[in-house]
């Protein structure tokens, strides 16, 4: 324990006014960790995250001048810089003026009309502003407002000031076809999985095929990777968890020959379109790994000469309508990849009139790039349309939401987002996760947080903008990680995991927003709430209507797996994630294997091997006890059996990932690891490790018999 000493070997402890600013903004001066022990968070780690919010905290002086303003900001305004609400509630608004002047505010309605606010009896002493003496007066939204993002305006001797005003979901409502009953899907990282038509990368048409072949086979969606943007040179980021931005998409997907304006090329560019798929075909079924950065020189230099060959006036209307649709949002985004093809990445090293949006429209830059910035806005507008394209497909057997996007915690930290959206971004620290039994120093994801201030001063217009473009053609999105959307580890720059603390969002703003685009678009949303979890969140989640996330091997009650009759309904659950091995390899401990050739185990590897066999056979043995599984069955029949135990939860949606149903054993991503092994990068493959390509799962018998077996499990 932090005493007011210090030690080199104990931190200093915050003094009592940084820790009075910390707790004014969210950010946690002591925490408890994963076996319960309360600790302090040492002063320089308070400091450089209080920094990270434009806070000056480098004297008591300045520490206590930055109380004063930040207890004022509110008092600053006639009406806070947004207002979120839950339908079917009251709900109180503060309004700043004049002590003594009058007021009045109405709410103007998304879709017309308005409505009068009553104003309470409700003293509030008060204050001091800048000379001025100004007083309170909260008046109270009615609780009959419907769902929508409306306008808020007070009426004041001084003028009119107005600020959005958001009314969200109680509960979200749960789409149709999870309101009849359970659901079954697939999950899988689309890249690794091709076709004989795809060049070299899973792409939006083989997601389209995909969800075709599942609904075939029972399924009502299918679960994918976060799509989201990637750098448009080399070297590509691998991890889709670390996109550029997240709210648009990586062209990396897009099925060239999908492209309508293909079908008007000349004979000689229709050839080289082909000559150029073919450079990054897989050959022979290589289960080498996947070369981004190939597949996007070819990809590129294709749609180049697709793009150059021009619209009809009808397309080029349909594209002017998704430019106006997505800007300013959009043009940033692309503005931001021709300056990376102009002067390569890092950012950094960009000259004075690139380093943000104002600088290059301001240099005459942006304009330099008109032709680059209009062809990434047009390769949005195509992967839009297959998008949409992917989504039809995939509801049009009505069985199910179709496709389920995923959301990555956060963006590389020298993407178009951080170039973009300036301090809407912290700066001098990332997030990531403090040490737990699994990663015992800690994880640094080297991703910027929002900063929860300005998201609000921005009225989170660009978290639902984000939010809003990914739904546009989804059924359902899951959060990775969303118990960062109530707090997340904030790690100053260069700092340990270990060094960092936690700092708290307003969840009830952003799920509440998420809720309400999410039941605008008709699409249902899982958390991932795996790991350290306060109590009461999972709780807040279910209340809300939103699924949290269950996997078999993690679920347990006290010392002892849970049964699946004691798994949540409102969850999605699954034998495996994509942070661990496919199933048939995790029961051969290729897990174990491959952290020991990497140097990641902490413990002998013969101490590691038992322990881990131990907790297989605690999940195998209650398996066995329901008479799924006989001793000695093979490899296959163990996975399905697993499959089937999963199936006896409540759990409303049970998926089932995608190397499982083709007997896969290659781990896609190995936490702890960046170049010591290729995450990301494998193609799906079989148990005898050869390429298993789109074209050949309808037919896959593994594929089928797990199908089976879940979907008969699931109808009783």
């Amino acid at each position: 324990m932090a005493t007011d000493v210090p030690s080199s070997e104990t931190p200093a402890a915050p003094r009592a006014d940084l820790t009075d600013l910390a707790a004014a903004c969210g950010v946690s001066t002591t925490f408890h960790d994963w076996q319960g022990r309360e600790t302090t968070v040492p002063a320089t780690t308070i400091t450089a995250v209080l920094g990270a919010l434009g806070l000056d905290v480098s004297t008591a002086q300045s520490t206590r001048e930055a109380l004063h303003e930040v207890k004022l900001r509110p008092w600053r305004r006639v009406l806070p810089p947004v207002v979120v609400a839950r339908e079917g509630r009251v709900h109180p608004v503060p309004v700043h003026v004049p002590h003594g002047d009058p007021v009045d505010v109405v709410v103007e309605l998304e879709g017309g009309g308005w409505a009068p606010l009553r104003q309470l009896d409700r003293w509030v002493d008060p204050v001091h502003v800048d000379g001025v003496l100004t007083g309170r007066a909260t008046f109270e939204l009615p609780d009959d407002l419907p769902l929508g993002w409306h306008v808020l305006r007070a009426r004041t001797p001084a003028g009119q000031v107005e600020c959005p005003c958001v009314v969200t979901p109680d509960v979200l409502e749960l789409p149709p076809t999870l309101q009849t009953g359970r659901s079954w899907g697939y999950q899988t990282q689309l890249y690794s999985v091709r076709s004989s038509r795809s060049w070299g990368v899973g792409d939006l048409a083989d997601l389209a095929e995909l969800s075709a072949v599942a609904a075939d086979q029972g399924a009502g969606w299918v679960l994918v990777n976060p799509l989201a943007a990637a750098q448009p040179v080399p070297p590509m980021e691998a991890s889709p968890y670390l996109p550029t931005t997240r709210r648009f998409v990586n062209p990396l997907y897009l099925r060239v020959e999908d492209v309508r304006e293909v079908a008007y090329l000349t004979p000689g560019d229709r050839a080289l379109v082909e000559r150029l798929a073919e450079r990054v075909r897989p050959a022979d079924r290589d289960a080498g790994q996947i070369d981004r950065d190939a597949a996007w020189a070819a990809k590129r230099q294709a749609l180049e000469v697709v793009f150059a060959h021009g619209r009809t006036p009808a397309r080029e209307a349909a594209f002017r309508r998704y430019v106006a649709a997505e800007d300013p949002g959009l043009t940033g985004f692309a503005t931001w990849c021709a300056l990376a093809e102009r002067f390569g990445l890092p950012a950094a090293d960009w000259p004075a009139e690139a380093a943000s949006p104002e600088a290059a429209a301001s240099s005459g830059l942006a304009g330099e790039l008109a032709d680059r910035v209009e062809f990434h806005r047009w390769l949005q507008w195509q992967c839009d349309e297959q998008l949409r394209t992917a989504q039809d497909a995939a509801t049009a057997p009505g069985t199910g939401p179709g496709i389920v996007h995923d959301l990555a915690v956060g963006v590389h930290p020298d993407g178009a987002d951080v170039w973009s959206l300036g301090d809407a971004l912290a700066h001098g620290v990332t997030v990531g996760a403090p040490p737990d039994a699994f990663n015992q120093q800690g994880q640094d994801w080297s991703q910027p947080p929002w900063r929860p201030d300005r998201l609000a001063e921005l009225a989170y217009a660009p978290f639902r903008d984000m939010v809003r473009t990914i739904l546009r053609h989804a059924g359902g999105l899951r959060l990775d990680h969303v118990i960062g959307l109530f707090r997340l580890w904030w790690i100053p720059q260069g700092a340990s995991p270990a060094a960092g603390t936690y700092v708290r969002f307003d969840h009830e703003a952003l799920l509440g927003i998420l809720a309400l685009e999410a039941q605008r678009a008709g699409a249902v949303l899982v958390g991932e709430d795996l790991g350290t979890v306060e109590p009461w969140v999972r709780e807040y989640l279910a209340d809300r209507g939103i699924l949290g996330s269950a996997v078999l091997w993690f679920e347990y009650d006290g010392e002892r797996p849970k049964a699946p009759e004691a798994y949540r309904e409102l969850a999605l659950a699954s034998v495996t994630v994509h942070d661990l091995p496919p199933t048939a390899g995790y029961l051969a401990q290729e897990h174990v294997a491959l952290r020991d050739r990497l140097g990641l185990l902490t413990r002998p590897v013969e101490e590691e091997r038992a322990k881990d066999a131990a907790e297989q056979e605690r999940i195998l043995g209650l398996v066995r006890e329901r008479g799924l599984l006989r001793e000695g069955a093979d490899e296959q029949a163990t996975v399905e059996a697993l499959h089937r135990y999963l199936a006896l939860s409540p759990s409303l949606m049970v998926g089932v990932s995608l190397v499982d149903a083709v007997g896969d054993r290659r781990t896609q991503n190995q936490p702890g690891t960046s170049l010591e092994y290729p995450n990301w990068r494998m193609p799906l493959t079989g148990p005898d490790g050869e390429v298993v390509l789109l074209d050949d799962l309808a037919g896959n018998a593994r594929a089928r018999s797990l199908a089976r077996a879940v979907d008969e499990a699931l109808r009783g």
